[in-house]
């Protein structure tokens, strides 16, 4: 026996030292390795280079459950540095991991670094990509699930199916072409048209789809019901989903279960993903088209800007013909999409991702301690450049993320003083960044004073779409605000000349970043970030630097050249090391018993 225990001991200790992150009592992992490289695809019959995972475009599914920790190794086989970001989920105290400039240095090329988060209290529909250099204009995304544990049920009968669907506006120009384009100040034009999964356009009509290129069909049976997961990872075109002769019954946005309603056409914005389920009750005569068609623009001239797939149950009898379902029709009801926007309601019964109802948490009972309006205008030129705005700051990018910068007393990185208001001040570029109270519940109204329909995301939370109208936001607006069953989300729109109000719980201490999700606009500055430290405990809340932090800036020298892909100690090879030294200790401990 004592030879047993022994052995056993030197079985934790050696264990303990390969994995010491892993426990045997805590929640699971589930590990991914994601290669990111180039390939030549075609998806709209013109060959071009794309953004790959694992030679995949759009690249693999995570696929989580709540509580579980996520290791993701990712190797970057791309000639441009990389950072792979994960908006929606919520982080907790780690903002280390999320995959933006702000907070972390990139990784170069031919190098690899793996991302090690936990999905804490968090269900639904996601996705990830690329955050640098305009790449997710080439690709390089793909979808994130979070799925409920066994104890906490779904408010709808389990679907037979699960259906991903990734939507969005493409260019047949790669994207260091299109970041060319609007760093010379020339606006990208109109798309060259819609992919769905990856896929161009089914034929439905010659003269404006060419033969020979590859759309996605979806397999399904006769009476049953499907949970078509859509996610929006286009670059700045908002569309309208729908499938033919389908009722569209809305459940989920973005980690949240929604008030269920039934809808025959869609708006998605950039950025946005939805669950919905559809039951396939149509006769199988023939094939039926799923549609994803640009809004708010002129119809003739962007009618091209359509991705089709097709939607095949397996008695089907022919191919889809005739005309796509028609798109909405605001000729005579210009209200018709925000009406639709405003009815997405929270489902305050149904459990999340634990088991008290999320309708206990009265978030209109609570005192607002901070209101701060952030206002986006059309380009300017900055310095000769064309520049976009927040409250006439475009924000560039600190050469030492916020964090690191803290960590090691770098001066200078940043500066804690963006504006809680708009002023008449000449626009210009900063490092400026939003100082945020702890504990606090702040109210934040995006007024978008641009003539383009935006979307906003706030990585590491969840928002309460609180209101948004037309016009100036004003306080009175307040008297409009849903403060019962708004929705809970990460993303959401703001339409041209209109506000959108939501409200926050400042409950996640970290760096976080709050951005316009259309690519073009990021891209030239629309961004800022939210410093939230616990003061009573001096930042000490958060977790600290991972012990692969990766150095940048002005703190470069202390970067080792341990994480090249050509060589040195990897994560995964580390786990496979440990297998192999795991399989022998278990041979030895049964050679001894």
């Amino acid at each position: 026996m004592a030879s047993i225990s022994l052995t056993t001991s030197l079985f934790c200790l050696i264990f303990t030292a390969i994995f010491p992150c892993f426990t045997f009592a805590g929640d699971p992992y589930v590990f991914y390795d994601f290669r990111i490289s180039y390939i030549t695809a075609s998806p709209l019959g013109i060959p071009q280079q794309v953004i790959a995972v694992n030679e995949k475009f759009p690249g693999p599914f995570i696929n989580a459950t709540t509580n579980n920790n996520v290791a993701v190794n990712v190797w970057n086989h791309l000639d441009e540095d990389l950072l792979l970001t994960w908006p929606g989920i919520q982080m907790r105290r780690n903002s280390w991991q999320d995959g933006l400039l702000g907070n972390n240095c990139p990784i170069p090329p031919k190098w690899n670094w793996t991302y090690q988060f936990q999905v804490k209290d968090q269900i639904g529909s996601f996705f990830y990509f690329p955050s640098l250099n305009f790449q997710r204009a080439s690709g390089g995304f793909g979808p994130f699930i979070l799925n409920n544990r066994e104890v906490i049920p779904i408010p709808f009968p389990q679907p037979d199916g699960d259906i991903i669907m990734l939507i969005g506006d493409w260019y047949t120009q790669n994207h260091k072409a299109l970041r060319a384009t609007l760093d010379a100040g020339k606006d990208l034009g109109i798309p060259d048209g819609v992919l769905i999964n990856g896929k161009g356009p089914y034929q439905y009509n010659s003269t404006l789809v060419r033969s020979g290129i590859e759309y996605e069909s979806v397999p399904v049976d006769p009476g049953k019901t499907y949970r078509f997961r859509v996610h929006h990872v286009g670059i700045s075109t908002s569309l309208n989903f729908r499938i033919q002769n389908h009722n569209l019954l809305l459940v989920e946005t973005e980690g949240h279960y929604t008030v269920q309603q039934n809808f025959t056409d869609f708006d998605i914005h950039v950025g946005q993903s939805y669950s919905f389920l559809v039951t396939m009750d149509q006769n199988a005569s023939s094939d039926y088209y799923i549609v994803a068609s640009a809004r708010f623009v002129n119809g003739s001239t962007w009618e091209r800007v359509t991705g089709v797939a097709i939607l095949h149950y397996s008695n089907s009898k022919g191919p889809a013909t005739g005309p796509l379902p028609d798109p909405p029709n605001d000729t005579y009801d210009k209200d018709r999409s925000m009406n639709q926007a405003r009815s997405v309601r929270q489902n305050v019964t149904a459990s999340g991702a634990r088991p008290n109802p999320q309708g206990s948490f009265h978030y209109g009972q609570i005192t607002v301690t901070q209101t701060y309006l952030l206002e986006s205008a059309p380009l300017v030129t900055i310095n000769g450049s064309p520049r976009a705005t927040l409250n006439g700051i475009s924000f560039v990018n600190p050469d030492t993320p916020i964090r690191l910068a803290d960590q090691n007393n770098v001066k200078g990185a940043y500066k804690l003083d963006f504006p809680d208001r708009p002023f008449n001040r000449r626009p210009h570029t900063d490092r400026s960044v939003l100082n945020a109270t702890y504990k606090g519940f702040i109210e934040v109204v995006f007024q978008n004073n641009d003539t383009t329909m935006q979307s906003f995301h706030v990585n590491g939370y969840s928002f309460f779409v609180a209101g948004m109208g037309y016009g100036d936001w004003s306080e009175d607006k307040r008297g409009s605000y849903n403060k019962w069953d708004a929705i809970s989300r990460c993303t959401t729109q703001v339409y041209p000349g209109s506000w959108t109000a939501i409200l926050i719980s400042l409950d996640n201490v970290g760096t976080w970043n709050i951005r316009a999700e259309n690519l073009d606009r990021w891209y030239l500055g629309q961004e800022t970030y939210m410093k939230i430290i616990n003061p009573e405990e001096n930042g000490e809340t958060e977790m600290a630097p991972p012990s692969n932090v990766l150095y940048c800036g002005a703190l470069r020298s202390l970067q080792t050249q341990n994480r090249h892909s050509s060589g040195g100690p990897t994560f995964t090879g580390t786990w496979r090391f440990g297998n192999i030294l795991l399989m022998a200790l278990l041979g030895f401990i049964l050679i001894f018993y």
